[in-house]
């Protein structure tokens, strides 16, 4: 079984930085590509950005130049550094594994940028 933890989440003025963190379980963690989604009060979920098992990254036009992923297998570990963070970027941010045909998520970490 799979388990994904959030951390890093907090308050935070408007230009600041955060560094999230996804600590995963499980031998798959390292085999699938993780990515980051985030959901703000009345909105959908959001993709915010992948990685893959190889390293590849991918990011919302919303954050790109200011947001980086980043995975240590190591620790089993996947980072997002969120810098120049805006008060559009407040959202609760999930941390999101797929591997082959399955799906798993974390419980989630809130994020609030103040302006």
């Amino acid at each position: 079984q799979v388990q994904l933890v959030e951390s890093g989440g907090g308050l935070v003025q408007a230009g600041g930085s955060l560094r999230l963190s996804c600590l995963g379980s499980g031998m798959i963690f390292r085999l699938g590509a993780v990515g980051w989604y985030r959901q703000a009060p009345g909105k959908q979920r959001e993709l915010v950005a992948t990685i893959t098992s190889s390293g590849s990254t991918n990011y919302a036009d919303s954050v790109k130049g200011r947001f980086t992923i980043s995975r240590d297998n190591a620790k089993n570990t996947v980072y997002l550094q969120m810098d120049s963070l805006k008060p559009e970027d407040t959202a609760v941010y999930y941390c999101n594994l797929r591997y082959r045909w399955d799906g798993y998520w974390g419980q989630g970490t809130q994020v609030t940028v103040s302006s």
